[in-house]
């Protein structure tokens, strides 16, 4: 999922694409807001005993965020394609606040080893995932066994931790609602592989690296 502008005027982000999962969406753009302030909810700080933060931490903070109206208000909403705020995840993690129009989703994906967690602020959005751990290296195309795909739905204030093998795709089902979601990887991601599904057999397609993202 670049550096992300703050908001020029509160209406106009610049436009980069985002490293994150969602990835970049023609029309779409990212807004961060400026240098919060020590006690706001999006300033990074250390996890509890200066521990980097885990799966659990991210959820936390990932719903914590959800919660927190005026802010999730301010992400511009754009029916043309996601729009993005980055955020200060605790312990250096990257985190992002999403918006995705009716319709939009992030594809298969992993996230390069890192763990990581993300809630639902607004609408809902349906988490496809694989209860399998798959080989990292040394594949184009694998077949999966009949009993590995898992669905979730998560509205409002629900959220989902995972694991450092997570595979997945979100989108947003509905045809006429936004949904808004906070997301946050520890460590930031170093990279993501992209990947197409044919009824069982799932191909790499791509590997995409932080400097694709700036």
């Amino acid at each position: 999922m670049s550096s992300a502008s703050p908001l020029s005027d509160g209406h106009h982000p610049r436009v980069s694409p985002p490293p994150d999962p969602a990835g970049p969406a023609p029309g779409a753009g990212p807004a961060t807001p400026s240098s919060p302030a020590p006690d706001s909810p999006t300033a990074t700080g250390p996890a509890p005993g200066g521990r980097a933060p885990d799966a659990a931490a991210l959820l936390a903070f990932a719903q914590r965020i959800a919660a927190d109206t005026a802010l999730v208000s301010s992400l511009p909403l754009d029916p043309e394609g996601r729009t993005w705020l980055r955020l200060h995840g605790p312990g250096g993690s990257e985190a992002w606040l999403i918006g995705w129009p009716p319709g939009t989703g992030t594809g298969w994906h992993d996230h390069g080893g890192s763990h990581g967690a993300f809630a639902t602020a607004a609408g809902e959005l349906t988490e496809h995932s694989l209860a399998v751990q798959l080989p990292t290296e040394g594949w184009k195309t694998l077949e999966l066994a009949d009993d590995v795909d898992r669905e979730r739905r998560l509205s409002d204030g629900r959220g989902r931790a995972f694991g450092p093998h997570h595979v997945h795709q979100v989108f947003n089902a509905s045809a006429e609602r936004h949904a808004v979601s906070v997301h946050a990887y520890h460590p930031p991601l170093p990279l993501m592989r992209r990947y197409s599904r044919t009824g069982p057999v799932l191909r790499l397609e791509q590997v995409e690296r932080p400097e694709e993202w700036v």
